[in-house]
């Protein structure tokens, strides 16, 4: 997986800030479509995704992961 679509990325952020709410910290990691993405990885594509929504005034369509490096994906079947 490289790149998440507009409700993958949503439900991400939703699980992280629940998280964050009932924690008091984000989480060190978090699993999309059997994808963990570390923190450093999802913390930066919420950046990145603020930042077009600041500059472009829209959501993106699909959001980037950057360092697939920093994932571990359980292919499902």
């Amino acid at each position: 997986m490289e790149r998440l679509t507009l409700k993958q990325y949503r439900q991400m952020v939703e699980k992280v800030l629940e998280f964050k709410r009932l924690n008091g910290e984000m989480p060190p990691y978090t699993i999309v479509d059997g994808c963990k993405i570390s923190k450093i990885v999802y913390v930066d594509m919420i950046e990145t995704a603020n930042k077009f929504l600041l500059e472009m005034g829209r959501n993106p369509e699909i959001v980037e992961i950057g360092r697939t490096t920093d994932m571990n994906c359980v292919m499902k079947f």
